[in-house]
């Protein structure tokens, strides 16, 4: 590892909670002298750029990870020339996060990588841009279906306990920022938001009735959302949509976080198979991550994949 500071630490907290460990980490080289001889959890600082060739043959080191935020010395660079040189594969540290947890740093990437990175990997392909919206009609489709066949007996449940409507509609965010009207099964109360501010959504949330905590375990509140898909207005995966009011405040406290809304929205998504929803800032980050990681790598395959994970977070019971 290249570099003891903030983004160095990360990397390695992250490798002491993986298992197995996806290498062997020989140790940490940095130019400050007043880490040399110290240990970063559990990693000893051999020494600074002077030493990194020998290390490299002496060890038999076959990679090193980058992990330098800040200004680096001529000296360092051009030992890291030297070592590709040998053969060496060099790794920066955005870069080994992402093949490592399948997430984008964003706490740890300048804004510069907006538009030197993440915007030339969003644009889609034209072929998978025209695939992905088949898919959207076929499901949308089959959705339509499954919503007529279990319309009777969700709306006779939702009736019975808390009344009409039936259909919960609220504005959210679509593609580019634009605006929609998003249809869900209701599964609050009527005046459930007095005040109209949003609230993120908590563990038993006391705002939902007995049926719509269940429709909201199991994602069947969600269904009517094939309305949308088939509109346009949203696709079968896609990062999930947020309300105007809550993208206008996460904006200000986290960073990049409107790129997400470069792709439509989804009924199910990378972010949403891999974290359950988020109720505090760390967490919308760590899911903003998932999602721009989703953005920069999206595929019909990758598509595939959350389509083929989303019933094992249906089965789990992981709504709120």
């Amino acid at each position: 590892m290249v570099g003891g500071g903030e983004t160095g630490t990360i990397m390695l907290k992250i490798l002491n909670q993986m298992n197995p460990r996806p290498f062997a980490l020989v140790g940490i080289i940095d130019d400050d002298p007043q880490k040399i001889g110290t240990t970063i959890e559990g990693y000893k600082v051999l020494g600074g750029n002077d030493i990194l060739l020998d290390t490299i043959n002496k060890v038999g080191i076959s990679d090193l990870i980058v992990a330098i935020s800040g200004r680096m010395q001529g000296s360092m660079f051009q030992a890291l020339l030297d070592a590709q040189q040998m053969g060496v594969d060099i790794t920066r540290m955005p870069v080994a996060y992402e093949e490592l947890l399948h997430r984008v740093p964003i706490r740890y990437l300048e804004a510069e990588w907006i538009v030197r990175t993440f915007v030339d990997k969003a644009r889609g392909n034209s072929f998978y841009e025209m695939l992905k919206r088949l898919v959207d009609i076929v499901s949308g489709l089959i959705g339509v279906v499954i919503l007529t066949l279990l319309f009777p007996f969700i709306s006779l449940a939702i009736y019975l306990e808390s009344g009409r409507p039936i259909f919960y509609k609220q504005a959210r965010l679509g593609q580019g920022g634009s605006h929609y009207q998003m249809i869900k099964f209701r599964t609050m109360w009527q005046n459930a938001e007095p005040n109209g501010q949003p609230k993120w959504a908590e563990e038993n949330d006391r705002r939902a009735t007995g049926v719509g905590r269940f429709l909201r375990r199991t994602h069947i509140d969600e269904i009517p959302q094939v309305i949308n898909v088939l509109r346009g207005e949203m696709s079968l995966v896609g990062p999930r949509a947020e309300r105007p009011e809550l993208v206008d405040w996460f904006q200000y406290h986290v960073p990049f976080y409107r790129a997400r809304l470069l792709v439509k929205p989804g009924i199910t998504g990378w972010a949403q198979v891999n974290q359950t929803y988020a109720a505090s800032i760390d967490e919308t980050i760590e899911k903003l991550e998932y999602d721009l990681y989703y953005i920069t790598h999206r595929s019909f395959l990758m598509d595939l994949r959350v389509v083929i994970r989303t019933p094992m977070m249906v089965l789990g019971l992981r709504g709120r």
